[in-house]
């Protein structure tokens, strides 16, 4: 198959997408695939250009990226360094060399990627695509509203208010330790855990720098978790310990920031129960094919959801590459089985 693997865009999480992005296509490589991994922001060559024979070479024209960065992108510049000054998130190519392919395997994370809007213009230009649909994808990427979702389904998940930047004023929050996130974001970037009601406004201010509306929200102190589901079924449950401080940004991504055991060590009813959570999660959220949900267990061994990945990490030591290996799915087989279950969106049988 001729595959996009499509990266990058403008999102704090920018950097994470093209290290996802990249091991996918490795991966897809390895499997007699001709994967190209392309910038949804940058595009290919800075004009309109030849794309006949693109994915020949496609290792060649694919983005380059050797290691995540330790601090969040600056977005601001990378917009202002486009060549063609485009206002459109698509670059340069990107639709056409999309059209192109079999199917985009989708490595964005966060921002437009994950927010239902890539899906719908892909919908309108009748390109293939591995997830779920711009609706789900949409309602998932926002945090309040999958809380809202998550209650009426019966999931626990953490008491907590959303916020727009214009109304801030006057706002207090009478439950802390509380913790303040961007509504929409992700890897944990302009998270901050308010110990009181004086340190409120620094940490608004943090998450006000990447978006307009935030979610304040009862901070769960306890064991982290996270259990990806593909077509409704959960995997195996995987523990993140951080050796520091939370699992914030750094945590993620700096190699042994974090211990993750996968099976996680929990009891029986403990693993069945975040699992059939998740399950539940995924199904009320309207998803299909694959996400990952993450949960807090505190100290009295309540379970808490706090939100849904829907395009989740793709590196070989990623939170759901870890599921899928314990029950016998290495990553190239993964990647493969994700493809195939998207396909399924079109009627199409792969494999």
């Amino acid at each position: 198959m001729d595959i996009v693997v499509l990266a990058g865009g403008l999102s704090s999480e920018r950097d994470v997408s093209f290290k996802s992005g990249t091991q996918v296509a490795a991966a897809l490589r390895n499997r007699g695939h001709r994967a190209l991994v392309l910038d949804v922001f940058m595009g290919f060559s800075d004009a309109e250009c030849d794309i006949t024979d693109i994915f020949e070479n496609s290792e060649e024209n694919s983005v380059k990226v050797e290691n995540i960065p330790t601090e969040a992108p600056d977005i601001k510049a990378i917009i202002a360094s486009r060549a063609d000054k485009s206002a459109s998130f698509f670059g340069p190519n990107v639709i056409r060399i999309c059209q192109k392919a079999d199917i985009v395997f989708m490595a964005l994370h966060g921002g437009d990627g994950e927010s239902g809007k890539v899906q719908a213009a892909f919908d309108l230009f009748g390109i293939r695509y591995t997830g779920n649909d711009y609706i789900s994808s949409a309602v998932a990427m926002d945090k309040q509203m999958t809380k809202d979702f998550l209650d009426r389904a019966g999931v626990p998940t953490p008491v907590g208010v959303s916020l727009k930047k214009e109304n801030r004023r006057g706002f207090k929050f009478d439950k802390y330790p509380c913790i303040v996130k961007p509504n929409c974001g992700g890897s944990s970037i302009g998270v901050t855990i308010v110990e009181s009601a004086d340190q409120l406004g620094a940490a608004l201010d943090a998450a006000f720098e990447w978006e307009n509306e935030v979610v304040v929200e009862q901070f769960i102190k306890g064991r982290e978790f996270s259990d990806g589901v593909i077509e409704g079924k959960a995997l195996p449950v995987i523990e993140i310990a951080p050796k520091q401080g939370f699992y914030d940004y750094k945590n993620k991504y700096a190699a042994g920031s974090a211990v993750e055991t996968c099976p996680a060590e929990l009891t029986v009813t403990q693993t069945e129960t975040m699992q059939k959570y998740a399950e539940k999660a995924f199904k009320a959220l309207g998803l299909t094919t694959y996400a990952r949900m993450d949960f807090m267990m505190d100290e009295e061994g309540d379970i808490y959801c706090l939100e849904a990945n829907t395009l989740p990490g793709m590196t070989p030591t990623s939170l759901l590459p870890q599921e899928a290996a314990v029950i016998g799915l290495d990553f190239e087989d993964l990647c493969e089985d994700l493809i195939e279950v998207s396909l399924k969106k079109y009627g199409i049988k792969h494999g």
